[in-house]
């Protein structure tokens, strides 16, 4: 299951124009980062193992999988986030950035995966998976406490009230992934898009080197000492 990591400031702290300003509201999959540690961790293992012990060419292909192997890992399980703020969302995909204003986001919607429209262009949300599993369990939670007439919005000596990371209320009876996307649409909705195309701003794209880099890099050594 997925859950959120938001940083949210205690108190709006005032910007340069006098207008509150808020500190970015951050998302991603903690199952996502919890998986890639792990395979991180037997990554490094397995290799070391191999380059400390090994024979012949084992060290240097093993060297080889680990300087593939870790940049892959790291950009399709822990680098995914998504950073709202009240003038813009960034998003942290697997091998690009992407930034954009909120008067240019056209909608945000759940498919098969989180989709952001800005024109004629679609962007993923990798940090947000739609999970059909965790839309069922929250329906079911919903079911069970309706049915024994229980509020998870309660407080007492028995019950905790059911909050986020972030302080926020959260709502049983949905998926996290569901809620998150609900905020996202509401910071949207407070910048309309421009009716002129020309005044719509565009996004701002720019991509991963630091982790593309050392994976082609692994990848071509990697063949070249498989085919000697």
């Amino acid at each position: 299951m997925t859950s959120p990591h938001q940083d949210r400031p205690k108190g709006p702290a005032p910007a340069g124009d006098g207008q509150p300003k808020y500190a970015d509201r951050v998302y991603r999959s903690m199952a996502g980062v919890s998986g890639g540690v792990l395979l991180l961790l037997l990554a490094v293992w397995l290799g070391g193992d191999a380059i400390i012990r090994g024979h012949g060419r084992t060290p240097w292909l093993s060297l080889a999988g680990l300087l593939l192997a870790v940049p892959v890992v790291v950009a399709f399980t822990i680098r995914p986030a998504v950073y709202a703020s009240r003038e813009r969302i960034r998003i942290r995909n697997p091998l690009r950035t992407i930034t954009l204003p909120w008067s240019g986001v056209d909608r945000i919607r759940a498919s098969y995966s989180s989709e952001l429209f800005s024109g004629d262009r679609k962007f993923q949300l990798w940090a947000i998976p739609v999970s059909l599993r965790a839309r069922k369990r929250a329906s079911r939670q919903a079911s069970r406490a309706a049915a024994a007439g229980d509020d998870p919005f309660r407080a007492g000596p028995l019950r905790r009230p059911n909050l986020r990371p972030g302080g926020q209320p959260h709502d049983p009876g949905r998926a996290w992934s569901d809620q998150a996307l609900d905020e996202l649409r509401e910071l949207s909705d407070e910048h309309p898009v421009p009716s002129d195309a020309a005044e719509r701003p565009g996004p701002e794209i720019r991509w991963c080197y630091e982790l593309i880099a050392p994976a082609v890099a692994g990848a071509i050594v990697l063949a070249v000492l498989l085919a000697l």
